[in-house]
């Protein structure tokens, strides 16, 4: 039996609070991106990420979404050999491309300018191209979109990560839905559900974060 009362709010505070704070040059971007109002892996999520890819010893990462580069540095200083990252938006990319020179990584790091419902298919022409795992962190209307390039190009065993698709509770419940949200939150729930059923994924979603969906190619 589900027990309602239980205040995840005071949940989440908890788990923060438990977490060592980011020093140095991830204090920094972590501080820009809160100045800036730019959306950033939360600190329960991208600790979940590199605790995966330690756990996996995943080599080879795709990301959908850089922003400013922050979750690729942090995947790359979890242990990640590699990470390929999609970015549309210009500023935010030649911004990530800055913040990776900073961080070393560059050499490890290599983004993609442009609309992943371009690249991606681009990307999955290369039969070989194969990824230990896929965090997808970008449009969440285009999710459904993005799942058939990168299902292709996720290993058996690979891990497919799907970040925010609860979206401050609306995807669980129509009583927290905005009018204008409506279309996003049907998508999003047409797309946990599509996870949800497909007969060559394992998935669970978790209310981390802003929710996260975690499925294993079978």
């Amino acid at each position: 039996m589900i027990d309602d009362s239980v205040n995840y709010d005071y949940i989440i505070r908890y788990i923060r609070s438990v977490i060592p704070e980011s020093t140095g040059f991830l204090k920094e971007l972590e501080e820009f991106a809160a100045e800036n109002q730019v959306p950033i892996s939360q600190p329960e999520t991208i600790k979940l990420i590199e605790v995966l890819i330690k756990f996996g010893r995943c080599e080879k990462v795709l990301e959908v979404g850089s922003a400013i580069g922050y979750s690729a540095i942090r995947m790359i200083g979890a242990g990640a050999g590699k990470v390929d990252t999609i970015e549309l938006n210009h500023e935010a990319a030649v911004f990530a491309e800055k913040n990776f020179a900073r961080a070393g990584f560059s050499d490890r790091i290599k983004l993609f300018e442009g609309d992943a419902n371009d690249i991606l298919p681009e990307l999955a022409q290369n039969k070989n191209n194969k990824y230990d795992m896929i965090f997808i962190d970008a449009a969440k209307a285009q999710y459904n979109s993005f799942f058939e390039p990168c299902f292709s190009m996720l290993r058996h065993g690979g891990l497919l990560i799907s970040d925010n698709v609860l979206y401050k509770g609306m995807t669980a419940t129509d009583d927290l839905v905005l009018h204008r949200k409506r279309t996003i939150v049907k998508r999003l729930r047409e797309y946990i559900k599509m996870l949800c059923e497909h007969e060559r994924l394992e998935t669970a979603v978790l209310p981390l974060g802003d929710g996260v969906a975690l499925s294993i190619k079978r």
